[in-house]
């Protein structure tokens, strides 16, 4: 038997303030995508932001669905809809945001395991890892340098 050992680095930001300017208007994309989603159902709205190497902002933001589980998490948006208009142009960067009309989300909040496998799609495809923020509502904020770092032994088309 061997034993690897899989370390990850992030970093950590106190609130929206401290990150630079293109981060920051990144994230307030998020924000202002999260705000537009349809959570009548879970109450639990999600918004993504993507930049595009063409400086294109591409944003989703989930859809819920009385038939569960047809709804569909911000991050798959925001990525199928960037592949579907820009099929051959590179991701930069992600955001993430997420808020409750329940309890107030103070803490960030991931990708799922599904946009994170879908977001690993992209990644590999294009060659080029990118980093991924994530936030909620209010507070702080990580920033991994890959998708990568969320999904090491990510399944992907070698498998085959």
């Amino acid at each position: 038997m061997r034993k690897i050992k899989i370390s990850i680095s992030a970093a950590v930001f106190n609130d929206i303030t401290e990150l630079s300017f293109e981060d920051r208007t990144l994230m307030d994309k998020a924000i202002g995508a999260r705000k537009k989603a349809y959570a009548p159902y879970s109450k639990f709205s999600v918004g993504a932001a993507l930049l595009l190497e063409n400086n294109e902002i591409v944003t989703g933001n989930n859809q819920e669905n009385a038939a569960y589980p047809s709804g569909m998490c911000a991050e798959r948006v925001a990525i199928w809809k960037a592949g579907s208009d820009f099929p051959n142009v590179k991701i930069l960067q992600l955001a993430i945001s997420a808020s409750s009309s329940i309890s107030k989300v103070d803490k960030p909040v991931g990708p799922c395991g599904a946009c994170r496998q879908s977001l690993s799609e992209y990644e590999i495809k294009q060659k080029q890892p990118f980093p991924v923020l994530f936030m909620g509502e209010v507070g702080e904020i990580i920033k991994t340098a890959s998708l990568d770092a969320l999904l090491p032994f990510s399944f992907d088309s070698s498998y085959l």
